[in-house]
């Protein structure tokens, strides 16, 4: 039995180590999500930074990767990247794609006996595969920790409203109360309403750089009370129990579909998981066939085939609420 599939499985473990390890020495544990530190408070409180340079920081970490979608290799990263406020910038993130692909190269050369281009194909697969993959996981944590912990917000500036705050103090209450990722991203709205941006503008921005519906639902209903008047309290109010409602009933559909999201990950990856248990456990399946001239067009067939089967799995299985 050939030890070259596992080897290459814990080099692509180590790559996505190495990535996160490198991400919590370069900006410390507070950038980490799991963190109960606030970035910006910290980053405020840490030797003498200014009010106006950590949210030039922030707002640079923010919206810088939207800004480089034309740089090769990055268009697929950037939107990504921009949900999950990677702090790295670009050029940071394409340098290290390019290191962890020079750590799997010299991992793959020490570890297995394939050949030079293999060894090259597979290494630039892990190092860029590795990082959209890390990239991808934050994203879609960071989200779901910012719809999660939205209603919550949302009610805090409705009872600061009501005990006579305004709107932005009531901002950066929430910003100061709550945990990241959603503290740091009220305190930029927080610290660009001080120097005179339009609280409503900075929502929109926000709810446009995220691409959250509820998010957009808060930002217009602040815009049409800034223009209508009205109690703004009581509109809020309503609000966090819609994103409170909407929030239960994804998680409701999410709970009900998930067996049929797993079964479709089942049949998605077991073939690919057969033909990986046949190589290992006896390399020499396909010799008679290899020199048949339909062995190639076959193969070719069979993975058409299961690409379209993860595209309609997922299709199935992806309800729209």
């Amino acid at each position: 039995m050939s030890a070259e599939p596992i080897i290459y499985g814990m080099i692509f473990l180590g790559v996505l180590i190495l990535v996160e390890g490198v991400y919590l020495v370069a900006f410390g544990k507070s950038i980490s999500l799991n963190s109960k530190v606030n970035r910006r408070l910290e980053m405020l409180e840490k030797g003498n930074n200014r009010r106006e340079e950590v949210l030039a920081k922030l707002r640079k970490e923010m919206d810088q990767h939207m800004q480089s979608r034309s740089l090769p290799l990055y268009s697929v990263l950037a939107d990504k990247a921009q949900k999950a406020a990677i702090a790295f910038t670009p050029k940071q993130l394409i340098m290290l794609m390019v290191a962890v692909s020079v750590f799997s190269f010299i991992g793959l050369t020490a570890g297995t006996e394939a050949s030079l281009p293999v060894r090259a194909l597979m290494a630039a697969v892990m190092g860029v595969g590795g990082v959209y993959m890390w990239i991808n996981h934050k994203a879609k944590k960071r989200l779901s920790l910012i719809e999660e912990q939205l209603p919550d917000a949302v009610e805090l500036m409705v009872r600061s409203l009501r005990t006579g705050y305004p709107f932005s103090s009531a901002i950066s209450i929430v910003s100061k109360e709550i945990k990241d990722p959603l503290a740091t991203e009220f305190g930029i709205i927080a610290d660009e309403s001080t120097y005179g941006r339009d609280i409503g503008e900075a929502l929109k921005h926000m709810a446009e750089r995220l691409d959250m519906q509820d998010l957009r639902f808060l930002a217009v209903a602040v815009a049409i009370q800034q223009q209508a008047g009205g109690n703004l309290a009581e509109i809020l109010d309503g609000l966090a129990k819609v994103i409170r409602a909407r929030f239960r009933l994804f998680r409701r559909v999410k709970a009900i579909t998930a067996e049929a999201q797993w079964s479709g990950k089942f049949l998605s990856a077991f073939p690919v998981g057969a033909l990986i248990f046949i190589q290992v456990a006896k390399p020499d399946y396909y010799d008679e066939v290899l020199d048949h001239p339909w062995f190639i067009p076959a193969c070719f067939i069979v993975g058409i085939m299961l690409t379209l089967n993860i595209f309609v799995m997922r299709a199935l299985v992806n309800i729209k609420v």
